[in-house]
């Protein structure tokens, strides 16, 4: 996976997350066509978050989606609103379909499963921070401090 870093306001990041959505009493609804459109329709409202998808698949009760966000965003309010925003549009455009596995306006299970993910695993990660170079104790002699502290 290439590295993109994000560069807004005053940060930098590099925050993924898997998101896994399954639909309501694990009912397989989904055909080829309605995983392509799921795929355009999470593309495009990532997009207006301000995030970036990297992968999504699924089979015909759940899906995968990999995306790239933002620390100031808010997953829950992201995931409520892919739900809401995804189901509405497949139940309008796919409608015939869909009343055979459904006859209210649910879509979605009701939970939903979201795990962050990055290009290292935590124990390589935990390695690189135990191996920096922590200076000497009371060894403050190379640099001084750039902050006065009567300041």
């Amino acid at each position: 996976m290439k590295n993109d870093f994000v560069s807004k306001g005053r940060s930098v990041s590099d925050l993924k997350a898997h998101l896994l959505l399954t639909t309501k009493y694990r009912r397989k609804a989904f055909t080829g066509e309605i995983l392509e459109r799921l795929h355009f329709i999470f593309e495009e409202l990532l997009i207006k978050w301000d995030c970036k998808l990297v992968e999504f698949n699924g089979e015909d009760n759940h899906i995968h989606l990999l995306f790239q966000y933002h620390p100031d965003l808010e997953l829950s309010k992201l995931v409520n609103n892919l739900k809401s925003v995804s189901s509405r549009k497949l139940r309008q455009e796919f409608s015939d379909h869909l009343e055979r596995f459904y006859s209210k306006d649910v879509f979605w299970n009701g939970s939903y499963f979201i795990a962050s993910c990055g290009g290292v695993t935590v124990s390589t990660l935990r390695k690189y921070i135990e191996n920096q170079n922590t200076p000497e104790s009371g060894d403050s002699s190379s640099t001084p401090c750039p902050v006065n502290p009567a300041d």
